[in-house]
């Protein structure tokens, strides 16, 4: 599950998106050069092989680390595009593109955002969408809509297996959350599915927080939202926290976990991109990026590593089972270090972010205190935190 919003404004545009998937998928930060291509080259895309165009654009991806494919990123022209699930009745194409390849292909073939989006319909439109969509849930396949946006202008996307339909939007909020929303897909909707979700219910939520952004950091509360006027997730046995956009993994039915963010604000002249490259947007910071500066936050894995995601991992558990007086300590530093970043240099953002996620990891190695959670969240976050320690032992490992 996903949440995806973009605001368009005179002379900007404001993108932002949750990545929800399985609590132990690591996503990965992955900076990619713009490159040129043999003529006939062929691609492997995460399930199958397409034709390569002659030059593909440089791209900063937030991707799940076994796939081809990205969550959401951007490009060099100032392109932003983010994914979601939706649940339609058509079949999958055995050796469909996934949406997220779709994602990757339209950043790294897209100038504009009307471009990516031509590209992403003429794709879907030529092999169809399929695939293996889950890192832990063998049968787990889903259609896809996109959020593409530039500096003038965003585009709405909707695919239920080849048929598509699409949106422009040059003005005001639009958002997008596991839900068809395009008249044209309305008939081919599955709502058993689309209901367990919660779809509507954070579409609307979504839509109406969005309505107030204005910059970045408004963008990135959006994406921090429990929907609850204590500002904690509400949780229920069948899906976890999934009437908000900050997903917090725990139900039987449905386990979806946000594990990672980004907010963009486009400009004729500027961009400015920030991503957590980790779990939980409420207790992350935003890190400042750029697709031309590459930064050294490692590969991640299926199981517990020294890379950025994971190290971040073992605070974002820690805290699951914290008492509320150490979540609240924490949660007041982590908004002070988060102001300091957005007003501090780009370099100095990154040391100030490292510096925190430091000082908390060593703060919270020896905590031992009484876990608050329901019996059932603690059974559910104990099983998880078994299968990441033996991830090589998991029946799927990626392509």
């Amino acid at each position: 599950m996903c949440d995806t919003f973009v605001v368009v404004k005179p002379g900007r545009v404001l993108f932002g998106k949750n990545s929800d998937r399985d609590p132990n998928e690591a996503q990965a930060l992955s900076w990619v050069q713009e490159q040129t291509h043999a003529p006939g080259a062929k691609l492997q895309c995460t399930w199958t092989v397409i034709p390569q165009v002659e030059h593909t654009y440089a791209t900063l991806l937030c991707r799940p680390f076994w796939m081809w494919g990205a969550e959401t990123g951007i490009n060099e022209h100032g392109v932003v595009i983010g994914n979601e699930a939706i649940f339609a009745h058509e079949s999958f194409e055995e050796d469909g593109l996934l949406g997220m390849d779709l994602v990757r292909l339209g950043l790294e073939r897209g100038n504009t955002a009307q471009a990516a989006k031509d590209i992403i319909c003429e794709l879907i439109e030529r092999h169809g969408q399929g695939g293996r969509c889950s890192y832990e849930k063998a049968g787990f396949s889903y259609h896809n809509s996109f959020l593409i946006a530039d500096a003038s202008e965003a585009w709405l996307v909707e695919a239920a297996g080849r048929h598509v339909a699409s949106k422009q939007i040059t003005d005001g909020v639009y958002a997008i959350s596991n839900s068809i929303s395009l008249p044209e897909l309305a008939s081919r909707s599955d709502k058993i599915r689309t209901w367990i979700a919660s779809a509507s219910n954070r579409r609307g939520r979504v839509q109406c927080l969005a309505a107030d952004v204005n910059d970045v950091h408004s963008a990135m509360d959006v994406l921090r939202d429990h929907g609850s006027e204590d500002g904690l997730p509400r949780f229920s046995r069948h899906n976890g926290a999934m009437s908000a956009p900050c997903m917090h993994a725990g139900g039987w039915l449905a386990a979806s976990q946000t594990v990672s963010s980004l907010v963009s604000e486009l400009t004729p002249i500027v961009q400015q991109h920030w991503v957590t490259g980790t779990a939980a947007p409420c207790l992350s910071v935003f890190r400042p990026v750029s697709v031309r500066q590459a930064r050294d936050v490692g590969m991640p894995t299926g199981t517990p590593d020294e890379s950025l995601w994971w190290r971040f991992e073992f605070v974002h558990r820690a805290l699951l089972s914290a008492e509320l007086p150490l979540r609240e300590q924490y949660l007041a530093e982590r908004l002070s270090t988060q102001e300091r970043m957005l007003a501090a240099a780009v370099d100095d953002a990154w040391l100030i972010a490292d510096d925190w996620l430091l000082r908390w990891r060593e703060k919270l190695r020896p905590l031992a205190s009484t876990d608050p959670r329901p019996k059932f969240l603690q059974r559910y976050w104990c099983k998880m935190e078994a299968q990441a320690k033996a991830g090589s032992l998991l029946p799927w490992r990626g392509p």
